[in-house]
């Protein structure tokens, strides 16, 4: 790759790192919603069934919630992106105030079910309004996850010709998952007050997650990008995966 005229060497394995990273991000946050109920259906863990996800804190599951949060905000920082002169398209910066708000929402819980019990938190005061920043923590950071999905996974692909677009093409899974996302949250409100069915922030809470680390997992090329995969998903005739290729 020439840079002013000047030739530089970029290992080809920095590539398949991101695709590592993206991986990562993505089977944390498919994994969470599954580990917090899966557990909470085990008697050992002495753990029922919460209202949301951000109830988990106050259980013997908070490790889980808190690190796998925490971890998900330490990739997204980490993570360095594409710049733009749109804020909404640049992948850095908002990879970036993600992982701040991912930090933000493991590490200030949403309000207990009881104050005047002790409180074992990173802020000790029984304060309501630390309960509402929890929750705006949360709110931008799937507002982040979507516009991620919508605006910034769609970019790579737009002037791709090698092969022709297939309704699974990566964008339109990309798109899908990130109106999605924004359908889930604002459903939880809607669904909280009109009662509509049992746990139904914690369900929506776990679907928006789910659309989030599908979203990840595709841009990470999770299934490989080998023939059929390679063509439908990514408009690329590859006879071997290209990773596995590179890699040995």
């Amino acid at each position: 790759m020439k840079i002013n005229n000047q030739e530089i060497k970029i290992e080809r394995f920095d590539i398949f790192t991101y695709r590592r990273i993206r991986r990562s991000i993505g089977y944390l946050g498919i994994s969470l919603p599954i580990l917090l109920v899966g557990f909470s259906l085990i008697p050992f863990f002495k753990t029922q069934l919460q209202p949301s996800i951000s109830h988990y804190y106050y259980t013997n599951l908070r490790e889980i919630f808190t690190g796998t949060l925490c971890a998900v905000g330490l990739f997204l920082i980490c993570y360095k992106g594409n710049g733009n002169r749109s804020i909404w398209k640049n992948d850095n910066a908002l990879t970036n105030i993600a992982g701040i708000m991912a930090l933000g929402t493991a590490l200030i819980p949403t309000n207990p079910d009881d104050f005047s019990s002790k409180i074992y938190t990173l802020i000790p005061y029984p304060d309501v309004w630390l309960g509402s920043l929890h929750y705006g923590f949360a709110a931008l950071l799937f507002l982040i996850f979507s516009l991620l999905a919508i605006n910034v996974f769609t970019i790579g692909q737009e002037n791709e010709t090698r092969a022709p677009k297939s309704i699974l093409n990566e964008n339109n899974i990309y798109r899908a998952c990130g109106y999605l996302i924004i359908l889930f949250v604002v459903m939880v409100p809607v669904a909280e007050q009109l009662k509509l069915f049992p746990y139904s922030t914690l369900i929506l809470e776990a679907l928006s997650l789910f659309a989030f680390g599908i979203a990840w997992l595709i841009k990470g090329r999770a299934l490989g990008d080998q023939g059929v995969i390679g063509q439908k998903l990514y408009q690329e005739n590859n006879p071997v995966d290209t990773e596995k290729a590179i890699s040995k």
